[in-house]
């Protein structure tokens, strides 16, 4: 059964309807689920662990690989529909909950175990939380290996980005900081029923052993790149001094000179390694 044919079916036997609110668009590409399987590099030996899995599309392919899969889905329509999908899988588990709620540090670590190498996350995101779970997933600091999710374009280019180039945002830094970003292919909106309104891509965050810069403060070190991009049509300096981060003009400015960075300089603009200085200046 063709895949939009295997959707509307479910869609129908269950009496069920995408809720715009969980901003929930069904996946009926075999082309590119199989893409996004291949993308992640998914093993037998390997812990997958799917945020939203809706009606278990991706879950379907995930589960094929033998690897063991842990669903983490908010809606409770979907739970009785994903395990009368998958109830003779013996890899497949499933958490009804917030994916913002779970404690997944717990989780991997009581897992990680039975002959499971490496810990990977693969999801079709929601695109109204999509930051809110990815920085959650750098933050924690997880023992995984990759990140591989569909988010809307612009986010996409936004999160993949070199720090200081065109399409720069704070979580630029963040996803940068932590890890390996790549773009992989976009995905159109006729992928899906619904159709969104926007083009989705597929990203691939791979997960670096040790941060790419070394700061002697982290949290004063994310404080500063926030407050750079608080206002960004100003310059580096007033935004910082407007942030708190500095008390004067004066003071930012012999920070920056001392850094040699230029003090008209706006924060989209700045090197990674840039708001490592500053942010070590000020411990």
């Amino acid at each position: 059964m063709r895949l939009l044919e295997e959707t509307k079916f479910i869609m129908k036997k269950y009496n069920l309807y995408a809720n715009k609110s969980l901003g929930q668009n069904f996946l009926i590409d075999e082309e590119i689920v199989e893409n996004i399987v291949d993308s992640a590099d998914v093993s037998k030996d390997d812990l997958v662990i799917e945020i939203g899995p809706g009606l278990g599309t991706l879950t379907k392919y995930l589960l094929d690989t033998k690897a063991k899969v842990i669903c983490i889905e908010l809606d409770k329509r979907m739970i009785n529909i994903l395990n009368d999908r998958f109830s003779l899988y013996d890899n497949f588990n499933i958490i009804n909950d917030d994916v913002l709620k779970v404690d997944l540090k717990n989780l991997i670590s009581e897992n990680k175990n039975n002959g499971i190498k490496k810990v990977k996350i693969v999801a079709n995101l929601p695109y109204y939380i999509t930051t809110p779970i990815i920085m959650k997933l750098l933050e924690e600091k997880l023992d995984i290996e990759s990140i591989t999710v569909m988010v809307q374009k612009e986010v996409a280019e936004r999160l993949t980005t070199i720090p200081g180039d065109k399409e720069t945002g704070s979580i630029t830094y963040a996803v940068y900081y932590y890890s390996e970003p790549s773009l992989l292919f976009n995905v159109p909106n006729t992928s899906f029923i619904p159709e969104p309104e926007v083009t989705s891509s597929v990203i691939k965050l791979d997960i670096l052993k040790e941060p790419r810069v070394k700061v002697k403060d982290e949290k004063l070190f994310f404080k500063i790149i926030k407050a750079a991009f608080m206002q960004k049509r100003k310059t580096l300096v007033n935004a910082l001094v407007n942030g708190k981060i500095f008390n004067s003009k004066d003071e930012c400015e012999k920070c920056l000179n001392t850094l040699n960075i230029d003090i008209k300089i706006r924060g989209e603009k700045l090197k990674i390694e840039d708001f490592a200085k500053i942010s070590d200046y000020l411990v």
